[in-house]
Order: C-alpha cells, then structure tokens, then sequence
C-alpha cells in the first residue's frame, strides 16, 4: 500500500512540474509577439446617397511613404500626416495665409445639399473663402463650380476621390490623378486658376508636394481644424474656430464628405465673430 502511495506522489508531484514548464513556455511566446494596435475609424457613415469622406486621416493611413531624401518609412505626426528626414511633416504646404489675414477653406464638395448653404451665408457676409473641391463631385455639380466661381471664391485641388494613400503612389498615378481633377473643374469653368492642391487627409508626402509644384499649385494644408468632420454640433464647431484662431490662420472646414448641416450652422456663429476681429480673405491666386 505504501508503494502505491509513494508511486502515485512521484506521478502528482511529475505532472505538476510539466504543468508549469508548459505554462512558462506560453507565456514565454506571448511575450514575443507584439501587440496588434487597433484600427481606428473615422466616425464617418456612408450611404447611397454619395461619396462621403473625412479629412482626418487615422490609424489607417499607409506607412512607408518616401521622405524628401529618399529613406524608408517617415514617423507619423499626432496629426496622422508624415514626416521627412528633417521633420517637416507638411513638407513645405502652407499652413498659414503668410498675412494678419484669416482664409476660411471647405473641402470635399461640392454638395448640392451644402454647399449653396455656405455660399449664401458667406454672402450675406461679404466673405470670401477658398474651395477645396473633389474631382469627381466637380464633374458631377459643374454648376457649382461656377457659383463657387461666380461669388469670387477661390479654388483648390483636392484630388480626384479623396485618396489618403495618393502620396505613396507612383508620381505618375499621383500626376494622372490631379490632371483629371484640374480637367473636371476647367470643364465647368474654363479659365478659372487653380493654384492650390489640399492633400486628403493632410497625408503629405515629397512626391505628392512635388508633383503638385510641377504641375503650378502651391500645397495647402491647414492651422485651426474645429474637427467638423465628426459631426460635433454647430457649437462645438463654432466654439474651436473662434478660440483658435489667430493671425494668418487657414481653417479648415467641409461642406461635402457627409452630413455637414453642423458645419453649415456653425459658418454664421464663426463670421459673427470672425468679422468683428479679423480681415478674411480667399486665398490668393498668385501665391508667391
């Protein structure tokens, strides 16, 4: 009975000591996998009823875009846009109006359901801004284009589908892309300059930047952005304009890209006060 007993300990006391040797080894394993970063979205719902976008670029956004000298992969801003070697994450777009001066920008349109709603508000204001307009809505709404043109606002290209990845394509692909979007809005109105390119999401890159300056436009990025994007409400867009804003801000709206009603809404409490403390202007079309 007693070698029964013994036998029985020897075999308790063996599966015990397996046990934790394979425990060990798991954990061991765990540690050197690395942890799987989560993908982000943008808060931006589509629907059938058109293309929507969201400037703000997220987790999603491809790494390994060129930098200005050539290396691999660029390190990613808190603002998702990328960095060269020297840590110009803009690469040289103009963030500011270069004057005391404050330039109102919208982007993704045009919208027939938005963007009269902001031309007349900045009528009624005597304001004018400057349009970053999205090829294929500008084939689509060439009549406003040229209300947007008509009012003596300015015009931006801001590609031809709102491509994020466009900086890390060929010159080439990034080329064909802003040709198509120029040829879309010279369509509707021919002799309209074009001189400014807002890349999608602020995503920047040496090639994007520098095809656009071959091609005679001056990338325009942005300094107040009241995240209009997500839908906060018209007082919470309104709220960050105001604050933020300072001399030579380029602020960054939408009236396009989803449902922009809070955009629209907030436009009137922003040039209320924007007037009362600021000179705005459009952007000019002979930027230097």
């Amino acid at each position: 009975m007693t070698r029964v007993n013994s036998t029985a300990r020897a075999a308790g006391i063996v599966v015990l000591v397996v046990t934790a040797l394979l425990g060990s080894a798991y954990l061991l394993g765990r540690s050197l996998i690395p942890d799987q970063p989560q993908r982000q979205t943008t808060g931006v719902n589509a629907n059938a009823d058109g293309p929507y976008y969201a400037d703000q670029p997220t987790d999603d956004t491809p790494s390994g875009a060129p930098t200005a000298t050539g290396g691999g992969p660029t390190e990613g801003g808190q603002d998702g846009s990328r960095r060269d070697a020297e840590g110009d994450k803009l690469f040289g777009a103009h963030s500011t109006t270069g004057t005391p001066r404050i330039a109102l920008t919208f982007d993704d349109g045009p919208d027939p359901r938005y963007t009269p709603q902001v031309l007349a508000t900045l009528r009624e204001f005597d304001v004018k801004a400057t349009f970053c307009v999205v090829g294929e809505n500008a084939q689509n709404h060439p009549d406003l284009i040229q209300a947007i043109v008509g009012d003596g606002h300015t015009l931006c290209n801001h590609s031809w589908h709102h491509d994020i990845t466009l900086g890390t394509r060929s010159a080439e692909t990034i080329r064909a892309d802003l040709l198509r979007t120029n040829e879309a809005i010279r369509a509707a109105v021919p002799d309209a300059p074009i001189v400014w390119y807002r890349q999608p999401g602020g995503a920047w890159t040496y090639p994007v930047v520098s095809v656009a300056q071959q091609l005679g436009m001056t990338p325009l990025h942005w300094s107040v952005d009241p995240s209009d994007w997500e839908a906060p409400g018209a007082g919470k867009i309104a709220a960050a304009v105001v604050t933020q804003a300072e001399p030579g801000s380029v602020v960054l709206l939408h009236d396009a890209g989803g449902d922009r009603q809070g955009t629209v809404d907030a436009l009137r409490r922003i040039l209320v006060d924007l007037t009362e403390r600021f000179e705005l202007e459009a952007l000019p079309t002979d930027p230097t």
